[in-house]
C-alpha cells in the first residue's frame, strides 16, 4: 500500500502500545516511554527500508487483530516478554 497510514489506525497503534507500556510500567515498577512516534507525514526517517525488505511505513497498514482474543493475547505476550527481560537484565532496565 502506497501513502500515509490512516490517523485512526495510528491512533489506534499508538493506544495499543500505550496500554502495553502502562502494563509493564504496573508489573515493574519502572517508567516506560515510546521509543518512536509515528505520523502521518509522508516519506520520513521511519519509512526507510528496513534489512530484508521490511518497511515499517508499507507495513503499518497490516496493523490490527481479528478478535478481541488475539488483542489480548499480543498485549500480554509483549508485556510478558519485557518484564522477563527487566527479570533477566535488573541492572540494565533501572539505568
Amino acid at each position: 500500500m502506497i501513502g500515509d497510514p490512516d490517523p485512526d489506525l495510528l491512533w489506534r497503534l499508538d493506544m495499543f502500545y500505550t496500554a502495553v507500556g502502562l502494563r509493564i510500567e504496573e508489573r515493574s515498577g519502572l517508567m516506560t516511554s515510546p521509543t518512536m512516534e509515528m505520523k502521518p507525514m509522508g516519506a520520513s526517517d521511519d519509512c526507510l527500508p528496513r534489512p530484508g525488505g521490511w518497511s515499517l511505513c508499507r507495513d503499518i497498514h497490516r496493523f490490527g487483530f481479528e478478535t478481541f482474543r488475539t488483542l489480548s493475547e499480543t498485549g500480554t505476550k509483549l508485556v510478558d516478554d519485557a518484564t522477563a527481560a527487566i527479570e533477566d537484565y535488573p541492572d540494565v532496565a533501572r539505568a
